[in-house]
């Protein structure tokens, strides 16, 4: 377990949240999440249908965002920088790619993010492509061979592996290949919820053995049948704890600033977001104030303060400090 330390009890280490990437919302709205709790958040950049050219001017429009107001934010490069930007009250920010698609089919695209601030990605999005199989494909097959180059390379660089929205082989596969523990950044449990975006037992073990971090998500359609709040996102989280322990359970809120740019991608994207998706109408949300209840809601469940610690920032922290590399040159 790891100590309270570097996480008071009450700060979350947020793995994924989501801004539209149009640049309609500027990146300083993650104040809303620093104000809720968060001293770290992930956000996303771009996801399968997205180039390199469309996630390079979203990054690039969210880092002059965030650059320009350096009183409330700081830019992650190191772990080390995440004491500075806890110490002088600044929301931590890193980046996040939910596709492999933004890479344009080169691998060496992996160090270019990196150097950007790109510190997780996940090789597929629901539906297969040249690196493996989504969780949505009706034949899992997981990683190619390039995918498994592209889990070498992220190795290398020392960009977290993740296996949200892969398939069940396909997440196995990268736990096996991975010189660096795998997460799952935002994804609840399918033996609480039976959505095929969830992870199994079976995932969920994998994942910790091999020292990863599976992280819950408050999107309605994963909680429950678009089900939000602090004690049904609980429900997800003492699943995980009751099978792996409170080490390797952690939060990726998923969280939308802008729901009416998620619906247009939605009916834009049928191929993406089927009926799994679309059955409950306009998907609901956990917002960041949602999960700044979860500490105390976890210690009404009797978690002592190690733990809670832990699983809404410590976790995931570890993660990054064990896998994150100095950005040589």
């Amino acid at each position: 377990m790891q100590p309270v330390r570097e996480v008071q009890i009450r700060r979350i280490w947020d793995q994924h949240i989501c801004l539209p990437l149009d640049g309609s919302i500027p990146a300083t709205t993650l104040r809303r999440s620093r104000d809720a709790g968060a001293y770290y958040v992930s956000v996303n950049v771009g996801f399968a249908p997205h180039d390199a050219e469309a996630a390079m001017r979203s990054l690039t429009q969210f880092r002059s965002d965030l650059a320009a107001q350096p009183d409330d934010f700081l830019l992650v490069e190191s772990a080390s920088d995440l004491d500075a930007a806890a110490e002088s009250g600044r929301l931590a920010v890193a980046f996040d790619l939910e596709d492999a698609r933004p890479l344009d089919g080169d691998i060496g695209m992996v160090e270019a993010y990196y150097r950007l601030g790109v510190r997780t990605m996940l090789p597929t999005y629901n539906g297969r492509n040249e690196y493996g199989s989504g969780c949505l494909d009706p034949e899992d097959q997981g990683l190619t061979a390039r995918g498994r180059s592209l889990v070498a390379e992220m190795n290398r660089v020392g960009m977290v592996v993740d296996g949200s929205h892969c398939s069940v082989r396909t997440s196995m596969d990268m736990i096996e290949l991975s010189a660096t523990p795998m997460i799952f950044s935002h994804s609840c449990c399918r033996a609480v919820w039976d959505h095929p975006r969830n992870v199994t037992d079976e995932q969920i073990k994998a994942c910790a053995e091999a020292g990863g971090v599976v992280g819950i998500c408050g999107v309605g359609i994963f909680v429950g049948p678009n089900e939000i709040g602090a004690d049904a996102i609980v429900r997800h989280i003492d699943h995980a704890v009751q099978l792996v322990g409170p080490e390797h359970v952690g939060i990726g809120t998923d969280y939308a600033f802008d729901l009416e740019d998620l619906q247009r991608e939605l009916e834009q994207s049928p191929h993406l977001f089927p009926e799994a998706y679309t059955r409950w109408g306009p998907i609901k949300f956990a917002s960041p104030e949602d999960f700044s209840a979860v500490p105390a809601a976890l210690r009404e469940l009797g978690y002592p303060d190690g733990a809670v610690a832990a699983i809404v920032g410590g976790n995931f922290r570890r993660i990054a400090e064990s896998t994150w590399k100095p950005i040589a040159g």
